[in-house]
């Protein structure tokens, strides 16, 4: 396994001064600039942080004033809103932003992969309906475990010995996360989530210095590409259509306004009859008139075919 040695990359604000400024007393924030960080967050990234989450930010952003030696949250609000500040607004993204993923989390939805979506692809596939080329993104992957998880199951299930052409496409808006998922290298207590035939063929276990650390393998990091991605900007880098976007639990930490914005232009890049899934705490009722639900929380164009068995089982 390679080194794991984490890498951090510190910016300086034109505001910047002596770290010997920075007191240990615990950091508070006005309800004023609290505002200002609460308007800051949402034009940069879609995400309304509410008044329950001041501690959240003060938590979250302490270490920001310390490296830069700033003493409060004004200050800091004044450097990291010039113009300018692009990186250490990044920066600040990725101090605010929760990543909580697991592998193969909300197994329903792989379930419903395995059963129903990877059958039938392989029936349109024999009788030469569809190509056995396959674009999957998980948009908004964190660090890494949902892209990994698909694209193990179609490494299983649609080989490349048959002919399949399979690729993951990860992103998210934290350069923190991207920067874990691309290592690929996780905690022994990941693997209790990965089903067994999985773990076998598709993780490596450390040892010597990695030991109670997992890798996975270069036949499944091949598959998988990360990128950084701002859902909520107006256009996205990206080329082609997708035969299943995830984009679970992401929606939830969005407005009404910016959840339709970003659901109207991620639906945009689904291929005919192609796979919409959110998680099980999600809808998108109100927010998108042009999908249909298959089976709860997985849905498809509504002008498609129903070539999908509809199952009777809530997802």
């Amino acid at each position: 396994m390679a080194p794991t040695g984490t890498r951090t990359t510190e910016a300086s604000a034109p505001h910047a001064q002596s770290r010997s400024r920075w007191k240990s007393p615990e950091v508070t924030v006005s309800a004023s600039v609290f505002r200002k960080f609460q308007q800051l967050i949402y034009c940069e990234t879609g995400i309304w942080l509410s008044e329950s989450k001041t501690a959240l930010l003060c938590g979250r952003l302490a270490r920001r004033l310390r490296i830069l030696g700033l003493s409060s949250l004004s200050e800091y609000y004044e450097a990291v809103a010039e113009p300018g500040q692009h990186h250490e607004r990044m920066l600040m993204i990725d101090a605010i932003t929760t990543n909580e993923t697991r592998f193969f989390r909300e197994p329903k939805h792989f379930e419903y992969l395995l059963h129903t979506v990877f059958p039938t692809w392989r029936k349109l596939a024999d009788q030469g309906l569809r190509s056995r080329r396959v674009r999957i993104w998980s948009a908004g992957c964190s660090s890494g475990e949902e892209a990994y998880s698909l694209a193990m199951m179609m490494a299983a299930h649609l080989p490349e010995s048959e002919g399949w052409q399979t690729r993951v496409l990860g992103t998210d808006i934290s350069t923190r996360v991207l920067g874990m998922a691309r290592e690929a290298i996780y905690r022994m207590t990941s693997s209790l989530d990965i089903p067994p035939d999985f773990l076998r063929s598709f993780m490596l276990k450390g040892h010597a210095e990695h030991q109670g650390e997992i890798k996975v393998t270069r036949e499944i990091r091949q598959l998988v590409e990360f990128n950084r991605l701002n859902l909520i900007e107006d256009a996205y880098p990206l080329d082609g259509h997708f035969d299943a976007i995830f984009c679970r639990n992401v929606l939830i930490y969005f407005d009404n306004a910016s959840k339709t914005k970003v659901v109207g232009k991620l639906v945009r890049y689904l291929a005919p009859q192609g796979l919409f899934f959110i998680g099980h705490a999600e809808n998108l009722h109100g927010v998108i008139r042009g999908l249909r639900s298959l089976s709860g929380t997985v849905y498809v164009h509504k002008t498609e075919q129903k070539d999908l068995q509809e199952t009777s089982a809530s997802l």
